[in-house]
């Protein structure tokens, strides 16, 4: 896969798709437990997870959780069978639910009817379906929201993984998934069709490109902030600012200030400085490959989304500057020196990632990421219980005989030896209580080392 950067008049493209997205979607309330229930796309948790990063960022006086409810193979099919388990136990106020990867069959499309195996693929996952519609409607209290998978990438060049004709099976799923949240007054999200036009935009430059993986089915870092993209946007939260704060240095004063407190404003000739309290964090963009298989990065995604422009603007603007070039120092130190003319169209502070808010959200990234990765070690106990000890009546067994099952099925198969290792320990209650309880406490620290600091902004004339 060659990487995204190359494909930057993307960003272009994409602003002129017309993305299907839930009429009235709101952001999610102060409070709010959010449930993304799901495959392994969602079982990985890297767009949940930056999903949060946003809220933790951008609202940080406004606490949420997000939970990770997905098992990698899922079909309606199996999140009817350990929904009430698994998700409702969870108690979430809002249900985010995703299918239609594995619906849609893999190798029957290269096996004799294809359309006749596809035709009964849909009607098996509608029938599913409609059983958790049921138990979605029991509970009136809990706010529903589909979303539709993301895309196989069935029209890259690759000889991997090509099962020609399961990208419209897909788009089949969603059509029913579409009509039957509009039916029950239910907000729908569509990550499908965006992200396929970016990989036919992208394959017409480059045919092996794609914002999916190398296996047409995972997307990687980049991908998911992309599904992170069009979730948020989805729910209008484009275009609000981290701060805007704009300054007239004729008149010494202040013309806008949005989403900040600005105070000690001093004007000279030659030199500006004020105190500035952000009322958020920049959004902390990752430039590590943290996916296991794939290279993709989450910065690779900026080249094909423009998501710097609608979620991560903190800007200082400065107009009627008399000098030619100025440096801003943030508490003392230099951050870079710019043209008068690039204060007077604003310089994006959260492009910089020296600042000392940026390296404050840096931390929160980083705090999310580990409990992320906690969170997923107990998604592969749930993923195990589910997708094999409850077929065989031992759900939440958990002795001695449950584990030599397991490790006896783990000779031959991979799904139950990649998590067997973890199994072990994590099938005693208070192991996992323990991975709850980190999980918790890095919460609460996320919560408290979110909190928006004063900063001294000295902006003052370069002398040559």
């Amino acid at each position: 896969m060659k990487q995204l950067k190359h494909i930057v008049l993307i960003i272009i493209l994409l602003c002129e798709i017309n993305i299907s997205v839930g009429q009235g979607l709101k952001k999610f309330p102060e409070g709010s437990r959010v449930a993304f229930v799901g495959n392994s796309i969602t079982e990985a948790g890297f767009y949940e997870s930056y999903i949060w990063l946003y809220y933790m960022t951008r609202f940080p006086g406004q606490r949420i959780e997000i939970i990770n409810a997905g098992i990698g193979g899922n079909t309606a099919k199996d999140i009817v069978a350990r929904f009430d388990d698994d998700v409702l136990s969870k108690k979430p106020t809002v249900i985010v639910l995703t299918f239609g990867m594995n619906d849609s069959g893999y190798f029957e499309y290269n096996q004799p009817e294809p359309d006749k195996a596809a035709d009964k693929k849909v009607e098996e996952s509608y029938s599913n379906f409609m059983l958790l519609v049921d138990k979605l409607k029991s509970d009136p209290n809990i706010q529903k929201i589909m979303m539709s998978s993301s895309p196989y990438d069935e029209t890259m060049k690759n000889k991997d993984n090509y099962f020609p004709g399961k990208s419209k099976t897909i788009e089949r799923i969603i059509a029913f998934q579409k009509e039957t949240a509009s039916k029950n007054q239910w907000h729908f999200v569509d990550l499908y069709y965006p992200m396929q036009q970016i990989n036919i935009d992208g394959q017409k430059k480059d045919p092996e490109f794609t914002i999916i993986g190398k296996d047409r089915i995972h997307p990687g870092n980049g991908g998911h902030l992309v599904m992170a993209y069009l979730f948020l946007k989805s729910q209008g939260l484009n275009g609000l600012p981290v701060a805007e704060v704009k300054v007239d240095a004729r008149k010494k004063k202040l013309i806008q200030n949005n989403n900040a407190d600005i105070s000690s404003l001093s004007i000279s000739k030659d030199n500006l400085s004020f105190d500035y309290l952000a009322k958020a964090l920049p959004f902390p963009i990752d430039s590590a490959s943290r996916m296991w298989g794939s290279e993709q990065k989450q910065s690779d995604a900026l080249a094909v989304i423009p998501f710097m422009q609608e979620f991560n603007q903190e800007i200082i603007q400065v107009n009627n500057l008399s000098g030619a070039k100025y440096e801003l120092k943030i508490d003392g130190e230099m951050m870079g020196v710019w043209n008068k003319e690039d204060y007077e169209k604003g310089i994006n502070l959260a492009m910089i990632v020296k600042t000392p808010q940026y390296k404050q959200a840096v931390q929160v990234m980083n705090l999310n990421q580990a409990r992320k990765d906690i969170e997923n070690k107990l998604r592969e106990y749930y993923s195990l219980q589910f997708n094999f000890f409850q077929g065989r009546g031992l759900l939440f067994k958990d002795d001695q005989a449950a584990f030599d099952l397991a490790k006896k099925q783990a000779k031959t198969d991979w799904t139950v030896s990649g998590k067997i290792a973890g199994y072990e320990s994590m099938r005693f209650p208070e192991v996992r209580q323990s991975y709850i309880d980190q999980m918790k406490l890095m919460e609460n620290m996320i919560y408290e080392l979110n909190q928006p600091k004063t900063h001294k902004i000295e902006i003052t004339a370069v002398k040559f």
